[in-house]
């Protein structure tokens, strides 16, 4: 025991498109609004984080935003959208990688590496073992597999397959609440 404990926080960490909000789907496939017009809170998500916030958890939302490094949507836009998520979550932290992919880049924060998470556990004192990850993606669940977080896969029906099997599966981030919140109480 040292003089100086720190308390170690759980963390819920969440994606943005698909979790928080509706992701525009084209081909099966899921992808960010293009303009703040098409920018929707899911039903049921500032209910849900509050519930979280209320069972101690830290929210920190983490997103890669490619489009951008590719040029083809400013990050001032992505700020305007993370900032109406911040109006309706209490966020402690929101993590973004705004790198290219596909190759071009070799960050350490694009999901499903698990850079963003570390980032904000350093930052905030996040037990990560403690913390989960949602999301709607494969690359979600990888990342939070490879943070050592639980994971809560949002069923979104895209074209897509896992590769890491999830801990729990659910139809929204009303359910992913319910199952966190279930699997944590003391």
């Amino acid at each position: 025991m040292g003089i100086h404990q720190v308390k170690m926080h759980r963390c819920v960490f969440l994606d943005r498109d698909g979790v928080i909000n509706r992701s525009i789907t084209k081909n099966g496939l899921p992808f960010p609004p293009m303009s703040m017009a098409d920018f929707e809170i899911l039903p049921g998500v500032p209910e849900a984080c509050a519930k979280l916030k209320a069972a101690g958890f830290l929210l920190v939302l983490t997103t890669n935003q490619p489009d951008v490094g590719r040029g083809i949507v400013p990050r001032e836009l992505v700020e305007a959208m993370n900032a109406e998520v911040s109006k309706v979550v209490a966020l402690d932290r929101i993590e973004v990688c705004y790198h290219p992919g596909r190759g071009v880049s070799d960050c350490d924060c694009r999901k499903p590496k698990p850079g963003m998470l570390l980032n904000a556990a350093k930052a905030l004192d996040i037990d990560l073992a403690q913390s989960w990850m949602v999301g709607d993606r494969w690359r979600d669940v990888d990342c939070g597999y490879a943070a050592g977080c639980r994971t809560v896969f949002i069923e979104g029906n895209y074209v897509e397959q896992l590769k890491q099997k999830p801990d729990f599966s659910a139809r929204n981030l009303t359910e992913a609440a319910d199952i966190i919140l279930s699997q944590t109480k003391k």
